[in-house]
């Protein structure tokens, strides 16, 4: 926080030495957005926190570190109908995958370390989510420092799911004592290991007020923070969780006990909250706290 504070004063540093009086560079362009200008926003704390690590020599600093860090943001919009007021929509929409490989090992005789035998567990998860939101912004202000105010309208849609591949086969000699792979639950008498988790999906809506200001560092480039306030309401729908485990399915009349596979549904859920949104506390996941606003 220390050096975006550092940053922001370099720049109103900058700015201040070659400022012109009014509001028109010294090409004439206006520096505020009129009536028919377009405007496309994000948020800017991952460059400035980039540029201040640059500044200061800072270890471990890349232009890739900081787009990861940007993945939270959601792009914002505008349309100015006049100088005061400004239509404004929003959206995320982000898909992401990770794979995950974790070796184990395991003895064929429990006496003996010479015969351990190596396999790989799998991991893998996925979501997906979708932001849109539209609204309205009224400003005021006569100089390159804006105040503005308004209110949005958000929905969501988000899902996600889980998998496991297991490099060792469930046999019937497995050992409810034994280390129980990742996913899987051990029981007191026999161990059971999930192979698969599906979320239901979360349907999410908020209505949003906010105030901001901005400050126009350039002719139609602005700098500036906003701080969100709201409610919001979530509900999940039900998901599903399979396991497999060796034993008997129910109401079965085998004699010896074989691999089972089974789907399990699980519980939904619903979330309402009022409350502001810069720190994370929103349902939708929060805002940037700096925003960079080009218009044009």
């Amino acid at each position: 926080m220390k050096k975006r504070v550092l940053f922001v004063a370099s720049l109103f540093l900058a700015t201040a030495t070659f400022a012109q009086d009014g509001l028109t560079s010294k090409k004439g362009e206006a520096y505020l957005p009129e009536a028919g200008d377009w405007a496309l926003g994000f948020d800017a704390a991952p460059f400035i926190g980039y540029f201040g690590n640059f500044a200061n020599g800072s270890t471990g600093n890349s232009m890739n570190a900081a787009w990861q860090d940007g993945a939270r943001w959601s792009i914002v919009g505008k349309m100015f109908k006049d100088e005061t007021t400004a239509y404004r929509g929003r959206v995320r929409i982000g898909f992401g995958s990770t794979n995950q490989d974790m070796l184990g090992f395991y003895d064929q005789d429990a006496d003996a370390t010479t015969n351990e035998i190596e396999y790989t567990n799998s991991e893998k998860t996925s979501n997906f989510n979708i932001v849109l939101g539209g609204g309205i912004e009224k400003r005021r202000g006569n100089t390159r420092i804006q105040g503005y105010y308004g209110g949005e309208l958000l929905i969501s849609l988000g899902s996600s799911s889980e998998s496991w591949d297991y490099g060792r086969a469930y046999t019937a000699d497995w050992s409810a004592n034994e280390v129980a792979p990742m996913g899987s639950i051990q029981g007191s008498a026999i161990a059971q290991r999930v192979t698969e988790r599906k979320a239901g999906s979360t349907f999410a809506f908020g209505l949003r007020g906010f105030v901001g200001v901005e400050w126009f560092i350039a002719p139609k480039v602005s700098l500036g923070a906003e701080y969100g306030w709201g409610l919001g309401f979530s509900s999940t729908g039900e998901g599903e969780e399979t396991v497999e485990y060796w034993g008997f399915v129910e109401n079965s009349t085998a004699s010896e006990p074989s691999l089972q596979s089974e789907t399990l549904k699980t519980g939904g859920s619903s979330a309402f909250q009022l409350d502001t949104d810069n720190n994370g506390n929103s349902i939708f996941g929060g805002s940037g706290q700096i925003n960079l606003v080009f218009h044009f």
